[in-house]
């Protein structure tokens, strides 16, 4: 499945990108988004696009290697200020960050991000960070995963998951997707895994990767420094995919507002039309909410 980038119209309609702009695409991912900033900011204007994980910038950098007003950087977009200042973006006229898991990730990476498939358990978006899904539910305490399965998958049986997980591993390690889709098996009722609109392993797996990435600790750090290397009238642009996230973005968003530095331009989250989810049925959970920098 290629990459099909979210809510497009909006970001472009919202981001307003003019000749000669400088944006930043702080989750560069297939380029999607990038590419149709690009057409916009012609022929003076700059996009900067920010990618994590090094495969996927790799690829990037041979895809896009002709574009020479499309500048890449390898980097977690927590250190988006020291990112944008190396590479002369320091004072933005609009930046996206788009929080949802490239196709990629779940479908070609290996990395264990998905239960349909068979594969081993990693869940790392950069292999420089430590911390795999495999040590998480292999050596951490039954407790540990239990608050993890509870804050970060708001997971209501969290505490029996965490119960088998342990009782599993004391058999044999857990080194593979499917081998923990049988032990959250073994642990939820009949009715929790058939006629659901959600698979019964899917706030298990969401709560390790954001575990394993530290991902709600670093949309924290990059909306700060989006709010710093904005510049005076420069849009931010942020796509979530769930209630945690955009917890989040909602919260510091009023914050920025409270302080006099933004100003909320979303009263209610823009979200896909049905004609989207239609062609992209990932994207229906996508909210987008947007801030301009006031000062």
């Amino acid at each position: 499945m290629p990459h099909i980038p979210v809510l497009l119209k909006e970001v472009i309609q919202y981001l307003d990108p003019k000749p000669g702009d400088k944006i930043i695409d702080a989750t560069f991912s297939g380029g999607g988004h990038s590419l149709a900033i690009l057409e916009k900011t012609v022929p003076e204007g700059k996009v900067l696009g920010i990618e994590w994980d090094e495969e996927l910038f790799k690829k990037a950098e041979e895809k896009f290697s002709s574009l020479k007003n499309l500048v890449l950087a390898n980097g977690n977009f927590r250190d988006l200020k020291k990112i944008a200042e190396e590479n002369g973006f320091d004072k933005a006229d609009g930046i996206l960050i788009d929080l949802g898991m490239s196709s990629w990730h779940l479908e070609e990476s290996k990395r264990g991000f998905s239960f349909r498939r068979d594969e081993p358990l990693d869940m790392r978006y950069s292999e420089s960070e430590s911390l795999t899904a495999r040590e998480i539910v292999n050596q951490w305490p039954p407790e540990a995963i239990q608050k993890i399965l509870e804050d970060y998958g708001e997971e209501k049986f969290a505490r029996q998951i965490s119960k088998a997980i342990v009782e599993q591993r004391k058999k044999k390690s857990i080194i593979s997707t499917f081998q923990l889709v049988e032990a959250i098996k073994s642990a939820v009722p009949i009715w929790y895994k058939s006629g659901r609109r959600i698979h019964f392993a899917t706030k298990t797996f969401q709560a390790l990767r954001i575990a394993v990435n530290d991902e709600l600790n670093n949309i924290v750090s990059v909306l700060d420094a989006m709010n710093q290397v904005l510049a005076a009238g420069g849009r931010g642009v942020v796509i979530s995919f769930h209630s945690l996230e955009d917890r989040i973005v909602k919260n510091k968003f009023k914050d920025f507002e409270k302080a006099g530095i933004g100003r909320i331009l979303t009263k209610k989250p823009v979200q896909p039309a049905f004609q989207e989810i239609k062609l992209n049925p990932r994207c229906r959970s996508a909210k987008m909410r947007v801030i301009e920098k006031v000062q």
